[in-house]
């Protein structure tokens, strides 16, 4: 076999390996079935139609696959008709941001390919689609595309009406589903929640081709106004992908709150610029499940909180994003909401006292041998300012409500383009050790974090979101004790050396008369 022969074989076994899922084996519908009647009924139903057991509990609601509407495709925005490639990706990737997970782990790839053929059976699909996304030239992405991308996101409110002037889906219309479910627009700031990913090219198909079954529509279609030539949609898919705030994604590995010690006043205001210096950490909102009136279909799903304490005070700053100002009382604020509309609000969980070891409170609000304080602020209504309450709790049954004021725990708080930021601050100590969390230095405290979206299925009381706990360290300032310690150390080291040395030289010296 010749060089050139070998180099062929090579570039062939290369192209089918990189070819992936488009090679494997078409699937069995028969086989398919059997999968879906074990792993997919609970949600899309028997007969596919979105109406499994779990539908009440899931938001969005799984996808009825008898009315052809597959919102992940690369066909063209007018062929309903999804590829199988695109069936098959969601099967085995899943969809960020849903109930809907990943099953590469528990199925085969010819598993996925014989569900693939049952899937769109739903709905009739026996043939490819007639066409696919035309993707023309990819424009890569440079400060000129963004600037271009972004005058064509902002031009006549083309994509600012539903995900904001931030791109945080801070909405000014309310948004429905073909089955007229409420539907949220998309954070474009977390693209770690697209349901496609965010890659520029997945980011281009979505623009071009609508997401069927929402109010997202394709700006390929020539018969709106708001079409974007295929340059167009590069543009703008390379500005929606700078908007990503790395800075906001969860690290697993980040479980601690570091309160930096400062000197002087600290920050009494969310948009103080002296927050910017401090440590973020981000932590996953979760539905509250374990208590009465459980909560399954959230808006809200991270929190970022960042701490400072000086020689009298400890202060937090917590900012996360809701697409809704929720104000009981303002006619605008009621249109977007879910009816009846609540305030907004968050909360911080510490424990009374901090264990000495590892053991903490429960976290649903304590238990009679570990009380916990809870922190909560609420954003007010149409005529009544924000609140601040202090709440003492052993348990979701055993729960005293306090004046916050007496112990000076304060708030302020700021909304500002889907964005919601709150400093709650209070002294260190207080006196009542029996009832309140005394604040020391150097100590791993127990934290948890709690927020609502008043205008999200009525989110109030236990209706709301939740961490389970992690830590909050209030960090040691940094004086010239520990440059002591090391110069000391330092110098023993180098005095051990120098004693080594000349010892060693001393026994050479002997054994050579010798």
């Amino acid at each position: 076999m010749t060089h050139k022969t070998k180099l062929t074989v090579l570039t062939l076994c290369a192209a089918l390996f990189m070819a992936g899922p488009a090679m494997a084996k078409p699937g069995t519908a028969d086989k398919g079935k059997e999968i879906y009647n074990k792993r997919c009924t609970w949600c899309h139903g028997d007969e596919g139609a979105g109406d499994g057991a779990a539908m009440d509990r899931l938001n969005p609601p799984p996808r009825d696959f008898t009315s052809g509407n597959y919102k992940i495709k690369t066909s063209s925005f007018d062929e309903m008709t999804p590829s199988d490639d695109d069936v098959f990706r969601m099967i085995r990737d899943g969809m960020p941001g849903t109930a809907m997970p990943s099953w590469k782990e528990l199925l085969s790839e010819q598993d996925m390919w014989d569900l693939v053929a049952y899937v769109k059976s739903f709905a009739g699909f026996d043939k490819p689609p007639a066409k696919a996304v035309d993707y023309g030239t990819q424009i890569a992405s440079s400060a000129e595309s963004i600037e271009k991308g972004k005058q064509l996101f902002e031009d006549g409110d083309r994509c600012v009406e539903c995900h904001g002037k931030t791109g945080k889906g801070s909405a000014i219309k309310r948004l429905k589903g073909d089955a007229g479910e409420r539907t949220w627009p998309r954070n474009l700031t977390k693209p770690w929640t697209f349901r496609g990913s965010n890659d520029p090219k997945d980011i281009f198909t979505r623009i071009s081709t609508g997401i069927p079954g929402t109010e997202m529509p394709s700006f390929a279609d020539p018969s709106s106004k708001k079409k974007l030539s295929v340059e167009e949609r590069w543009h703008v898919a390379n500005y929606v992908a700078s908007l990503a705030k790395t800075d906001k994604a969860v690290n697993a590995e980040n479980t601690v709150v570091k309160a930096d010690m400062v000197e002087g006043e600290l920050p009494a205001t969310p948009d103080d610029e002296r927050w910017e210096a401090s440590t973020p950490t981000t932590f996953i909102l979760v539905p509250q499940i374990i208590g009465e009136e459980r909560f399954f279909r959230p808006s809200n799903d991270t929190i970022t909180v960042r701490a400072m304490y000086n020689d009298k005070n400890v202060a937090m700053l917590l900012e996360w994003d809701d697409r809704t100002k929720s104000i009981p009382g303002d006619g605008d604020a009621e249109k977007l909401a879910d009816a009846p509309i609540a305030e907004d609000g968050v909360a911080v969980q510490l424990p009374v006292v901090i264990p000495r070891e590892m053991q903490k409170p429960y976290f649903g609000m304590g238990d009679a041998a570990n009380p916990v304080n809870i922190w909560h602020w609420k954003s007010g209504s149409a005529g009544a300012p924000e609140t601040t309450s202090l709440l003492s709790s052993k348990g979701f049954k055993e729960i005293e409500k306090r004046n916050a004021a007496d112990v000076g725990l304060m708030s302020k708080a700021s909304y500002d383009n889907g964005t919601w930021k709150v400093v709650m601050t209070r002294p260190l100590t207080t006196s009542a050790a029996d009832k309140d969390i005394q604040f020391v230095e150097g100590k791993f405290i127990p934290v948890a974090f709690a927020a609502w979206d008043g205008s999200n299925f009525s989110e109030k009381g236990s209706k709301h979101t939740m961490t389970t706990w992690y830590w909050m360290l209030l960090k040691p300032a940094t004086g010239s004790r520990p440059l002591v310690t090391a110069l000391v150390i330092a110098l023993l080291f180098l005095g051990g050396l120098l004693w080594w040395a000349r010892s060693a030289g001393q026994a050479t010296a002997a054994g050579n008369k010798y």
